[in-house]
């Protein structure tokens, strides 16, 4: 899942929770700064991801979350080095 298209589940998430309806395709434009195809774009790709299912398009008040967050295994991962891994020095508290 891209940036954006978290961007836009969280939107959602907390629009429906916070105000008790899902904002419109209006308002998450203004929410994200992008434009009508892009909102779209990221829907639809919410809905093959299986985030989201919105089977009568004409409205957004038709959607159901699935999942509200960014799945564990989609999350980006940072490579961990042993040579990231210092090992705790407390030398400087008990020896000096």
């Amino acid at each position: 899942m891209t940036d954006y298209q978290c961007k836009v589940l969280r939107i959602l998430y907390n629009y429906k929770s916070g105000r008790r309806r899902f904002p419109t395709v209006h308002e998450l434009t203004v929410k994200t700064g992008k434009y009508k195809p892009d909102v779209m774009a990221a829907l639809d790709a919410l809905v093959s991801a299986n985030y989201i299912q919105w089977d009568d398009k004409t409205d957004t008040v038709n959607i159901v979350i699935l999942e509200g967050w960014e799945r564990e295994s989609e999350k980006p991962q940072l490579p961990v080095s042993p040579q990231t891994i210092k090992p705790a020095n407390a030398d400087y508290w008990t020896q000096y």
